[in-house]
């Protein structure tokens, strides 16, 4: 099995029903603008209620023009974290991981290994694991859903977060009391890559309470 190593992650707190998010764009300095930066980590639940969606978006302030030839590295994996007994331990884990030109996602299975080093949870790329063709810049989603219900996406959006930086700086400098409103976008016009799963709520512990993060991590 191959080992990977912890890059960066944003963890949350999830409660079932609500929505949270938490975001970070070019803060790491040892992965801005690189493969592995995670731009944002959405956690919601579907509009299938009895399903959640982990979102994990890369790779942020990509133009229109840079978007064409971003793609997603084959020796970074993306793992969404989940923690269903509150001890801040990953009790489950589902990875994400490019093979030529497809996504593919391992779990939700119990890691064999926690911490800041994980294992790739299938030791080959076979029956047990899903996946879903990238979908091209500019072209309709491709959306797989597996036998068990899980479905996942994987390719360029646009970047849905929203932040007004010129105002921010201004605050911070101490120029500004204020936000406007309305704000001006930062991000406008601006895609990043996403790795959207859903998954049933029953294979991630049913209702209760979880603690969610996600992770960038490269390949040893």
């Amino acid at each position: 099995m191959k080992k990977m190593n912890q890059i960066f992650g944003i963890s949350l707190l999830f409660a079932a029903g609500l929505f949270i998010i938490a975001a970070d764009h070019i803060d790491a300095p040892e992965v801005a603008g690189g493969a592995s930066d995670i731009t944002d980590f959405y956690v919601f639940q579907a509009k299938n209620t009895d399903n959640m969606v982990f979102v994990a978006n890369l790779q942020g302030l990509l133009s229109p023009g840079a978007t064409a030839n971003a793609s997603f590295d084959e020796n970074v994996m993306i793992e969404f974290n989940i923690d269903t007994n509150g001890d801040n331990i990953e009790d489950l884990v589902i990875q994400a991981i490019r093979k030529d030109d497809k996504m593919n996602v391992i779990g939700p299975v119990a890691p064999s290994q926690t911490g800041l080093i994980s294992t790739l949870e299938a030791s080959n790329f076979g029956n047990d694991v899903s996946k879903v063709e990238i979908t091209p810049y500019g072209s309709q989603a491709i959306i797989n859903t597996s036998s068990d219900g899980m479905s996942i996406f994987a390719g360029p959006r646009d970047d849905p977060f929203f932040m007004d930086f010129a105002q921010y700086s201004a605050i911070i400098s101490g120029n500004a009391t204020g936000f406007n409103n309305p704000g001006a976008d930062t991000f406008a016009g601006t895609n990043v890559l996403s790795v959207v799963v859903e998954v049933p709520k029953s294979m991630i512990g049913g209702t209760g309470t979880i603690n969610t993060w996600v992770e960038s991590k490269r390949k040893q």
